[in-house]
């Protein structure tokens, strides 16, 4: 039990940093407003997540942009995937 539980990882113990994670696990990349649509969390709190993340190294950005609006594009890190599946398993093993 000891070992399951050293295998979960702080960064996403929040119900929206696991949301962004997932979300962005099984698609290439999402922008900005449509992890806060699909989240359904305002600019500051799906901002400070993000920030989280990046700063974890799990998550990058890219900004561009669409006519004159800034568009940022998020995409999982090879780091983030690996940890993120570890987090996952371990979850699975405590429900096991």
């Amino acid at each position: 039990m000891k070992e399951i539980l050293k295998n979960l990882n702080k960064a996403f113990e929040n119900k929206v940093r696991l949301g962004i994670m997932s979300a962005l696990i099984v698609n290439d990349y999402l922008d900005f407003n449509t992890l806060k649509d699909l989240l359904d969390v305002t600019d500051g709190n799906l901002a400070s997540h993000l920030k989280s993340l990046e700063k974890s190294g799990y998550i990058k950005f890219s900004k561009e942009f669409i006519g004159r609006k800034p568009n940022t594009k998020y995409t999982v890190c090879d780091e983030g995937k690996l940890a993120f599946k570890k987090h996952i398993k371990a979850i699975e093993q405590l429900l096991n």
